[in-house]
């Protein structure tokens, strides 16, 4: 009997387990089909949990904006960067078009990016900050990935078609 190919296998066997126990400790599953469904936004506060977004990650509040006398409901993430934002809330911003896709506005304090990724690819109702020029950046249209971007949070559907021709923005914590 050849002992070699029992010795590989004692060598193989303990790493494919702790391979096998590490997956099964991380938190990388899809999200559950709940999670993932889209429900309107509700454009008051809620005392239910948080909800959760498709990442899995769940929203740190709800807010509002306001479009030219529009309220639109939104939704910010519980990212370092979005709580520093909320804790300038409540904002009256004046906006200014970019590459007719987006409207940003400068904001009065840096925010935080500990821990956010380098960049991100911005959707159509999506709140944005850029930390390069410090400036809150809100998408009616699709844009392309950009460095220095990180994702605060979304608006209610709706938002996007307001923000297109908007001039200012007032964002506040939902009541």
């Amino acid at each position: 009997m050849n002992p070699a190919p029992f010795r590989a296998l004692a060598r193989v066997v303990p790493a494919a387990a702790l391979l096998l126990v590490m997956t099964a400790c991380t938190d990388d599953s899809p999200p559950s089909a709940a999670a993932s469904s889209s429900e309107p936004a509700s454009p008051q506060a809620s005392t239910a949990p948080a909800a959760t977004t498709p990442t899995g990650r769940t929203t740190a509040m709800n807010i509002r904006l306001t479009l030219d006398g529009h309220r639109i409901a939104a939704t910010l993430n519980d990212s370092p960067t979005a709580r520093d934002f909320a804790a300038q809330l409540p904002l009256t911003l004046s906006l200014s078009d970019l590459n007719q896709a987006e409207k940003v506005a400068d904001l009065p304090g840096k925010l935080s990016t500990s821990g956010a990724p380098e960049g991100a690819d911005p959707g159509v109702g999506d709140l944005a900050y850029y930390a390069p020029w410090n400036q809150l950046a809100t998408y009616y249209r699709d844009a392309p990935y950009a460095t220095g971007l990180v994702i605060l949070g979304h608006m209610a559907d709706g938002g996007a078609e307001q923000l297109a021709t908007a001039d200012e923005i007032t964002i506040e914590a939902a009541p």
